[in-house]
């Protein structure tokens, strides 16, 4: 079965490699899609954030990555995707995916399957990365060595 990992991965981590691994590990099949959320700020271009995803997925048989715009649902539907897989930290991500999984039932009949972040994982986000990066600090560990790469570029150090 071919399944659906969304987000904005800005930037992408090793805690969003580990659900789309997993996910790949349990259905088979992972279209990664990157969306576009006007409501956000990002750090990099919605361009960049597709060819770092498109690097940093490049070594895993069975993934692939497309950009994505409007409904989830939609994006889904005209893939023939029945399921979006999700990574969850905390209670505050538990609370935001069931409104999301709920609407996705109801607009799309799309299901969604909630995985627990691994525990070296479970305090690591995006928002997270580019607050360390913006002040100087080493996020080489939490990031895949593209994005480490980019970032370097983007945020020479002193």
């Amino acid at each position: 079965m071919k399944v659906l990992v969304p987000g904005s991965f800005d930037p992408i981590t090793v805690g969003h490699l580990d659900i789309v691994r997993r996910a790949h590990a349990l259905f088979g099949e992972v279209l990664v899609a990157i969306g576009n959320n006007s409501t956000k700020d990002y750090m990099f271009t919605f361009e960049e954030r597709v060819g770092l995803v498109h690097g940093a997925t490049a070594d895993l048989s069975g993934i692939t990555v497309e950009a994505m715009d409007g409904l989830l649902v939609d994006f889904c539907r005209d893939r023939g995707i029945p399921a979006v897989v999700k990574g969850l930290r905390f209670g505050a991500d538990f609370d935001f995916e069931l409104q999301m999984a709920h609407m996705n039932v109801e607009m799309g009949d799309i299901e969604t399957v909630l995985l627990p972040a691994a525990r070296d994982h479970a305090t690591l986000s995006s928002t997270i990365i580019r607050q360390v990066i913006r002040l100087g600090g080493d996020v080489s560990r939490y990031v895949p060595q593209n994005v480490a790469d980019a970032l370097a570029v983007k945020f020479p150090r002193s």
